[in-house]
């Protein structure tokens, strides 16, 4: 009977084991390697939208450059220089997105007299990099795009980051590590991937419980090398000293307002907060581009950070 009682003991283990770390295979591979929109949808979709405009593109002032990540893959990366000044502002995209999402944002900040810089996030676009890491590695490969501006322009840069999504928490966690940045804007951050995780599988999932979360966890760091629980915007964003933009949509469901509402109460010093009263998730420009616009114009304006104007309305491009 004890035999049978301790290999039925020991069946029972084995099979829950082998069940648990399936699991957390599973759920660490859709964190990993998160399925991205195809590239020709993507591009498809802002075209038709009249937020990428294939004559701008092909007669803006522009140069391509491959970046070399310290993770060990290349960045591809585009300078869009239309003015003649020092003044540039780094976008990144979101989770699933490319670079091709980021030119309505280059075209906002061309008006306000900035340069930009666009790029693919790791594993994105035409950029290398085998995993997502929502944030984790996505800071470093910022932190070297920033690099190559700073090469680029010289000790006179003026620059800000703007990012959206997963490319605004990477916009925070990078700032928290190393704030060189003039000024930052978050459009729409979580403010801890694991809750955000969270969330979306119990809104999107018959999953209730955190154990797939962090059997997942178990496995990150095992196969990826780090733990979601370094993924927190949260516990950095005190450590900013440059002025922040937070803004968010109030409708949005994926990533709740509420994140971006704790990322504003905890940042300390120059800070602004903006909530829109129509747009889903990441579609605060979308639905309200004028009223976004005007709102970074006034937030850089309040903080001393946009281009000054001539008498005739002229913005002074500095060289």
């Amino acid at each position: 009977m004890k035999k049978r009682l301790l290999l039925t003991s020991a069946v029972v283990s084995s099979t829950l084991t082998a069940s648990f770390a399936a699991l957390g295979f599973a759920a660490s591979n859709r964190l990993m390697y998160v399925k991205n929109k195809d590239a020709s949808l993507i591009l498809e979709r802002e075209t038709a939208a009249k937020r990428y405009d294939e004559a701008w593109y092909a007669n803006a002032k522009k140069s391509e450059r491959w970046i070399e990540s310290e993770n060990g893959y290349p960045i591809k990366a585009i300078f869009l220089e239309p003015h003649n000044t020092n003044r540039y502002v780094i976008i990144c995209h979101g989770v699933t997105e490319s670079k091709v999402n980021s030119f309505k944002y280059a075209r906002m900040f061309e008006r306000l007299g900035f340069n930009s810089v666009v790029y693919d996030h790791r594993r994105h676009g035409e950029s290398g990099g085998k995993t997502t890491s929502f944030g984790h590695y996505e800071k470093l490969d910022l932190q070297a795009v920033v690099k190559a501006l700073k090469l680029h322009v010289g000790p006179s840069l003026f620059f800000g980051i703007h990012g959206e999504s997963m490319g605004a928490a990477t916009t925070l966690l990078y700032a928290g590590m190393e704030d060189t940045a003039d000024f930052y804007i978050s459009d729409c951050a979580y403010s801890d991937i694991s809750e955000q995780i969270l969330h979306v599988m119990r809104t999107t999932t018959p999953m209730r419980t955190s154990l797939a979360l962090r059997l997942a966890n178990v496995f990150l760091k095992l196969r990826d090398g780090y733990s979601i629980t370094t993924v927190s915007p949260r516990e950095v964003v005190k450590k900013i000293a440059k002025p922040v933009l937070f803004i968010h949509s109030l409708p949005d469901e994926f990533v709740l307002p509420k994140m971006t509402k704790e990322l504003f109460e905890l940042k300390q010093g120059a800070k602004q907060l903006k909530l829109f009263d129509v747009g889903e998730h990441a579609q605060s420009f979308n639905k309200n581009p004028d009223e976004y616009e005007g709102t970074v114009a006034e937030f850089l304006m309040a903080h001393d950070l946009l281009v000054p104007k001539t008498a005739d309305g002229v913005s002074q491009i500095s060289s």
